[in-house]
């Protein structure tokens, strides 16, 4: 895995938020799709947008725990990494099928993760929130996409259970 494709795997998966309450979709047109792509160093090819948005649901299920790993499957058919040397060293450069090559990364990327970093791809704990967060706290405890927004909201929702009176 690249390094970078952990970034574009996670801001895939947080490519559908609920902001004041609306759901959004990040990739919902050609252009916004296109432009999202290539702001990843991708092809921004309509192809690509278009393999993005099936791959992105199935990793978001997979990552919730609501789909299994296989489903992943068709998105690594022809995938391969093939070694060049440059500039006196090895390089490894992935190698997809067209239009698949953005979806193959962010599937490596998730299997990447989920080997090395186990657990610590996860949702929001947020019920309300549709993002994901990679825990990079020692504990491995972080439960919110965000400590000033998710956290802060459940965590004033709980103190108010508590403390509210009975009528």
């Amino acid at each position: 895995m690249f390094p970078q494709d952990q970034d574009l795997l996670l801001d895939l998966l947080n490519t559908t938020p609920v902001l004041s309450g609306t759901p959004r979709d990040e990739l919902s047109t050609e252009d916004d799709g296109r432009a999202w792509l290539a702001a990843h160093g991708q092809t921004a090819s309509i192809g690509e947008w278009r393999s993005l948005r099936e791959v992105r649901a199935v990793l978001q299920e997979v990552v919730r725990g609501a789909a299994p790993a296989r489903l992943l499957a068709p998105y690594l058919d022809g995938v391969s990494y093939r070694a060049a040397l440059t500039n006196d060293r090895v390089e490894w450069r992935l190698e997809a099928p067209r239009h698949g090559e953005a979806a193959a990364r962010a599937v490596l990327a998730w299997d990447a993760l989920r080997t090395s970093a186990p657990d610590r791809l996860r949702p929001c704990a947020n019920s309300e929130c549709r993002l994901f967060l990679f825990d990079r706290s020692k504990a491995n405890r972080a439960r919110w996409c965000s400590m000033t927004a998710c956290g802060n909201r459940m965590k004033a929702r709980r103190h108010y259970e508590r403390t509210r009176k009975p009528d």
